[in-house]
């Protein structure tokens, strides 16, 4: 009889988990496109039908409800039927949603879409973190995890530049068609290549779930497996019911308070800037361009989180730089007059937000055990996704009312401040959880 999350833990990883977690980063980096593909479009419709910047950040936001939805319920599907099918699931959603946004033609239709939309971003979220975490040996887990986390600013610097190549030549719509062909593509390498997690497969038990498990194995370089331990009854309960247990209650609080507050200033920076730069006086093509050296930053930040992360505590690093973050947002908007300057600004912001929320990634990968990662993960992005709609909608009726924009980079800046002072509280869980001895995440 063999643990197969020992077997993976230990071992060098080879070229297929390497591979999976490299189909993680692509999946989230899509994830960071189909998101901002609002933003990258809000001046062109802003213009065409004529919104003020309320009404315009309500309608950045509604994905981002959306998502919050998504990754509660779907997360909990990801932890019953598997990672693998929720995401092709997922992916389904997004591809049609995205076509379908380039054919509306008034704001509440656009409403609608962009919260569908969000459905499948949410639950996708959650399962990447998941699979990322599960394919990844002991060794480089935080690594992986925060790489797959940077797919998101990496596919909104990418998906920027395209977006504003198709400006020079086509209407917003066309974002949204370039979106949802390259989803649809995913869709079909996902359906193809990916397959379920071994720590999954182990956790619930499906039907074949021991040749599954084996076939994945041999694709790993390892042995089969002739037995699997048993599953204590404690595996039994209700997900939801683990999850809010003594042993994890506290920690689940504390984390959604802490993403929700950061979230709601990460997305302020990432939803408004093309906006702001556009009220400045300069084209959307340049608002777009500003936008995409923020990502440049998120992205660079994440990857050297990543590095950092596997020498120092996880915890304490994140700390720091949520407290860099605050000074950063409440600076936007100071003194920054040229475009150059601007986009200085919005890298250094992005560096230091972005790295804080791939940390997060990293924090809740290392907290849930396998049999309610998803779920956990799902609950935590889904209710803090609650600030990154907030944040949107806060800062447009704060615009509205006449607020200048270093008041509002202040206000919305606050929320990393109030994130850091929450993992300040957290404390490491010393109790295992036990839902699965030998499934737990080292």
């Amino acid at each position: 009889m063999s643990d197969p999350k020992t077997m993976i833990d230990n071992a060098p990883m080879n070229g297929f988990q390497i591979f999976v977690v490299v189909m993680c980063i692509a999946l989230n980096a899509l994830d960071g496109f189909d998101v901002l593909a609002i933003s990258f479009a809000s001046p062109g419709i802003a213009m065409e039908w004529s919104i003020n910047r309320a009404e315009l950040g309500i309608v950045l936001a509604a994905e981002l409800f959306g998502m919050a939805v998504g990754s509660i319920l779907l997360g909990r599907l990801a932890d019953r039927h598997g990672r693998r099918p929720t995401i092709v699931f997922c992916l389904l959603i997004m591809t049609l949603g995205m076509y379908a946004a380039s054919l509306v033609g008034s704001v509440g239709y656009l409403l609608v879409v962009r919260f569908i939309t969000g459905l499948g971003i949410g639950g996708m979220l959650a399962s990447t973190n998941a699979m990322a975490a599960e394919f990844s040996n002991r060794r480089y887990r935080n690594l992986a995890v925060i790489f797959m986390a940077s797919g998101y600013p990496l596919g909104a610097v990418v998906g920027g530049s395209l977006s504003t190549l198709l400006l020079q030549f086509y209407d917003w719509r066309a974002i949204f068609v370039f979106g949802s062909i390259v989803t649809g593509v995913f869709l079909l390498l996902t359906w193809l290549f990916l397959p379920e997690s071994v720590q999954f497969l182990a956790a619930r038990r499906p039907a074949n779930a021991l040749e599954k498990i084996n076939r994945t194995l041999s694709r790993m370089g390892h042995k089969a497996i002739v037995q699997l331990e048993a599953i204590s009854a404690d595996a039994e309960r209700p997900t939801f019911h683990k999850l809010f247990s003594p042993d994890f209650r506290t920690p689940v609080f504390l984390m959604i308070v802490a993403y929700f507050m950061l979230i709601m200033t990460f997305y302020f920076i990432l939803k408004w800037i093309p906006k702001i730069v556009v009220d400045m006086g300069y084209e959307a093509t340049a608002a777009g361009g500003v936008l995409v050296w923020a990502n440049i930053g998120g992205a660079t930040g994440a990857f050297l989180l990543g590095i950092i992360a596997s020498r120092v505590p996880l915890r304490q690093l994140l700390i720091a730089v949520l407290l860099i973050s605050f000074v950063m947002v409440s600076a936007f908007g100071h003194g920054q007059t040229g475009l150059s300057e601007l986009a200085l600004m919005a890298a250094a912001t992005g560096f230091f937000t972005n790295a804080s929320v791939v940390g997060f990634y990293a924090l809740m990968a290392n907290t849930f055990p396998a049999d309610i990662r998803a779920s956990g993960t799902g609950v935590v992005i889904g209710l803090g996704r609650g600030g990154a709609a907030l944040g949107p909608v806060i800062a447009g009726f704060l615009f509205n009312a006449d607020f200048d924009l270093p008041t509002v980079s202040i206000v919305m800046g606050t929320g990393a401040l109030v994130a850091a002072l929450a993992l300040l509280i957290l404390k490491p869980t010393t109790k295992q959880n036990p839902v699965i001895s030998n499934l737990q995440l080292q």
